[in-house]
């Protein structure tokens, strides 16, 4: 139970980043980055007006997206003990080097674009659980599709399988996915006060909490497969030994 609030503490601050994240690329750069059916629509969208130029920022946003998407599939399904450390230190490298392209001048939108996407596309993958409930941290449509569905296991009195752990309910699933799409709500609002406010340092904020993510996050240290694979092979060179 610990460790599930520990990760349901991390993936709201995760989904907060998002949220924060998308609101800056929308406000500053008319593009989701963490939102890509949004961009999916407004690509086939302008295709469709022959507008190929106004299509080429969410084209892009997409690519990055599943390229990020793919490298932090890589990462936390590799063999790594600290993946998920590894992953928020990359995510919050691509934050610097955006935060670098502004602040010397060097401000280039389809760059900004591909490294906030990257960035965005990582982070999904590292974290994809609270417990044993399936939760998406950069993009609420499937948390309010689950948040309904649970809502309405929980209005029949429907209760969960077996093996779900004590305290599990389709009412404690619902507060779980209500809490992510509050941290990205949150998440937003916050982008639009720091960017009306302060542009040149609206991405610090961010970059600094996946700094500490990564370096101190007890939840970014191994996933429970590669603890019981290390426990494993742990005890088995202990009875070697003896």
């Amino acid at each position: 139970m610990d460790e599930t609030r520990l990760r349901w503490t991390l993936a709201i601050i995760l989904a907060l980043i998002a949220g924060y994240l998308d609101g800056y690329g929308l406000l500053f750069l008319g593009v989701y980055v963490s939102f890509m059916s949004g961009n999916t629509t407004v690509t086939g969208l302008r295709i469709g007006q022959d507008s190929f130029h106004a299509a080429l920022p969410s084209a892009i946003a997409i690519l990055s997206f599943v390229t990020g998407s793919f490298l932090g599939n890589l990462f936390s399904q590799s063999r790594l003990r600290y993946s998920h450390r590894l992953i928020f230190g990359a995510i919050a490298g691509l934050l610097a080097t955006v935060v670098g392209l502004e602040r010397y001048g060097t401000w280039n939108a389809a760059a900004e674009i591909a490294l906030l996407s990257l960035a965005m596309g990582m982070l999904n993958p590292a974290l994809s659980k609270v417990g044993a409930e399936s939760v998406s941290l950069t993009f609420v449509t499937g948390t309010l599709n689950r948040m309904g569905k649970h809502l309405a296991a929980a209005a029949l009195r429907k209760s969960l399988p077996e093996g779900h752990g004590p305290g599990a309910s389709h009412r404690a699933r619902t507060r779980v996915e209500g809490s992510l799409w509050s941290g990205f709500l949150v998440g937003a609002w916050l982008s639009g006060m720091a960017g009306s406010h302060f542009r040149m340092w609206a991405l610090w904020p961010p970059c600094a909490v996946m700094i500490a993510l990564g370096l101190f996050s007890e939840c970014a240290t191994t996933s429970p497969e590669k603890r019981s694979t290390s426990s494993i092979s742990g005890s088995g060179q202990r009875s070697a030994v003896r």
